[in-house]
């Protein structure tokens, strides 16, 4: 008896749905992947402001790997620099703080190489959600930093 490659399935479209392993189970049950994705909060907008310092750098060349930045990141709103510090604006989207401060904490390092970035560390981290940056704007005056690449 010749065996060759078996032909088309004969399956139903619910049989080969995607599943995937549950973790979490005891018994690490297959589930239906659609209903795992369901499960999941949906990820949110939050209101990051990184600072890091290092040691003393050329205002030019900061200023060009945070325009590198700018343009790598998206959802960047405003970078204010000086020859040994720097702050970082932006908006990120994840699933709650936790995803975004790790996110945030990884930011400058993975982009160092690709836009130039000195070799400095974090020593600064705000995450706050949408609604509290909203509030904040409308108790107090509005920023005095447009958005951009500006020095302090």
């Amino acid at each position: 008896m010749k065996r060759g490659r078996p032909g088309p399935s004969t399956r139903s479209s619910a049989e080969r749905a995607l599943v995937s392993v549950d973790r979490g189970a005891p018994d690490g049950a297959v589930v239906p992947y659609q209903s795992r994705t369901q499960d999941r909060p949906a990820a949110r907008l939050w209101h990051v402001t990184l600072s890091v310092a290092g040691p003393l750098t050329s205002l030019a060349e900061l200023r060009r790997g945070l325009e590198q930045l700018a343009n790598d990141h998206p959802f960047l709103l405003t970078s204010r620099y000086a020859p040994d510090h720097a702050e970082i604006r932006y908006w990120e989207e994840a699933r709650d703080v936790h995803d975004a401060a790790a996110l945030a904490l990884r930011l400058w390092g993975e982009h160092r190489s690709t836009a130039g970035l000195p070799p400095w560390e974090t020593v600064g981290l705000e995450v706050v959600d949408r609604d509290t940056y909203h509030q904040r704007l409308a108790a107090g005056p509005a920023p005095a930093v447009p958005a951009g690449v500006h020095p302090f």
